[in-house]
């Protein structure tokens, strides 16, 4: 069950109402980056989560509270879009070029919720679900959640070097702090799961059945047959600790691929068959 008291989270101030601003955080709501991808994506890895019941706990919580963050965006977004004109014609009298289209302010917020915020990106693209990721389990969850939390501390970062107003920015210190304290706690997690000694996920699968002379060695595709670069992850010990990194180029199968005849009846040509 989830419940609201009708607060926000955190206190969301606008100073200088920008309605370009309000697009530029419309990517921190319904953007790849944004709150409802880690909002929906910590709550169907809840859902799905199975095992010592305190990950779930982890996992539906801080969805709960990706959704606070959400209802502080939106009201950011509103609270940017006072003062943006409600007509084309009001904004041509100020500026023949329409204002630089309307200040920046994308249409949808203004045609379709009257001044409002969205479930969509800067460019007004719906999100549409395609970036949640909850496979089941919990360590590749976690890994997904760190990268979830990087890309959507960088947006913020970024957001916050484009305002100068300073309520935003407080707000955006309290969301760039909020996602310092996730990427924390996801490796936090997958610490306990067995950190890198986890390692390759699932750890369920035996090693011993896998194609092991391929299982720690980089490959390098280079036309030419030329070394690839080398790195941390060409030589030494795995980061996992069970094997040791070599470095080498693959030799090509000599077989040719063969689909053989099409079927009758699956709309090729008759030479196909």
């Amino acid at each position: 069950m989830f419940y609201t008291d009708n607060k926000l989270q955190y206190p969301v101030r606008v100073d200088a109402p920008n309605p370009l601003f309000a697009r530029a955080l419309q990517q921190a709501i319904g953007g790849v980056e944004g709150e409802i991808r880690v909002a929906m994506q910590y709550f169907f890895q809840a859902c799905g989560a199975r095992g010592n019941p305190k990950f779930r706990d982890l996992l539906m919580n801080t969805a709960a509270e990706e959704l606070g963050h959400i209802e502080m965006l939106a009201t950011a977004v509103a609270l940017n879009l006072e003062g943006a004109p409600l007509s084309l014609q009001e904004q041509m009298e100020k500026d023949a070029a329409i204002g630089a289209v309307m200040g920046g302010l994308n249409l949808k917020n203004l045609l379709s919720s009257g001044l409002s915020a969205m479930p969509v990106d800067s460019d007004g693209v719906p999100f549409d679900m395609s970036h949640i990721y909850a496979s089941g389990n919990i360590a590749a969850d976690m890994t997904a959640n760190i990268a979830a939390e990087s890309t959507g501390r960088t947006l913020a970062v970024r957001l916050y070097n484009m305002t100068d107003d300073a309520g935003m920015k407080d707000m955006l210190q309290y969301l760039i702090a909020r996602d310092t304290m996730h990427q924390n706690q996801w490796l936090a997690a997958l610490e306990e799961l067995g950190g890198f000694a986890a390692f390759p996920i699932p750890n369920s699968h035996p090693q011993t059945e896998e194609k092991g002379e391929f299982s720690y060695t980089y490959l390098g595709f280079h036309a030419d047959g030329s070394a690839p670069a080398q790195g941390r992850w060409s030589e030494g010990p795995s980061i996992d600790g069970k094997g040791q990194f070599t470095s080498g180029t693959l030799t090509p199968s000599p077989a040719v691929p063969d689909l053989g005849k099409a079927k009758p009846n699956s709309g090729a040509q008759t030479e196909q068959m």
